[in-house]
């Protein structure tokens, strides 16, 4: 299995790169997405990799980050989803939309990735809810400081969603206000739940 390729990035297409090391050219299949955070053609690069093989071919799928990758391996699970199914998902949703969808049930914005109809996107909410964390979700970008744990599921900014939503919006729209939010040791509910709101205001 090869887990990431180091080397020169020699070739950029519409949907795949040629990354160059050791003398040999790995062709890897990426989302148009990453396409504008790729340095110039002849840096250095490196690519994390999912090795898919089957009787016909031996295709490699390549992301910049390894979460990315974990995420794509993630929806390679989904029974109907394919490598390539999964790449047009990851085209058009960044992982950490894709974990907002699917732990706010939208459907809709799992449907918009092409090929990805109601039944396939629900589908994929499903089988993929448990394997996700909100509290993963909650802290991702934030600070180490402000990156505190949920507490059981009543931390202030569990309530701030559920004060949120009671308010009339949507789960993905309440779990991105109060991710922005940075926890201080006098944080609770309410301090967290008017943060959001001024945050909502902007959005």
């Amino acid at each position: 299995m090869i887990t990431y390729v180091k080397g020169e990035l020699s070739e950029v297409y519409d949907n795949y790169i040629v990354v160059e090391t050791g003398g040999i050219g790995y062709e890897m299949m990426v989302p148009p997405s990453i396409m504008g955070a790729l340095p110039a053609v002849g840096s250095d690069v490196k690519i994390y990799t999912y090795q898919y093989v089957k009787e016909d071919a031996l295709d490699l799928y390549g992301f910049l980050s390894r979460d990315d990758l974990n995420i794509f391996k993630l929806l390679i699970t989904v029974n109907g989803i394919g490598p390539k199914g999964a790449l047009s998902i990851l085209s058009v949703i960044t992982p950490d939309d894709l974990r907002l969808a699917v732990l706010s049930d939208d459907v809709k914005r799992i449907q918009s990735a092409p090929g990805i109809g109601a039944k396939t996107a629900q589908k994929l909410i499903i089988e993929l809810k448990d394997k996700l964390s909100l509290e993963d979700v909650l802290t991702r970008g934030v600070s180490a400081d402000a990156a505190q744990p949920l507490s059981d599921g009543n931390g202030p900014r569990d309530e701030a969603i559920e004060a949120l939503v009671a308010l009339g919006y949507s789960s993905s729209e309440a779990i991105r206000a109060v991710r922005g939010v940075e926890l201080t040791e006098d944080s609770d509910g309410e301090t967290v739940l008017k943060a959001a709101l001024k945050k909502l205001a902007f959005m």
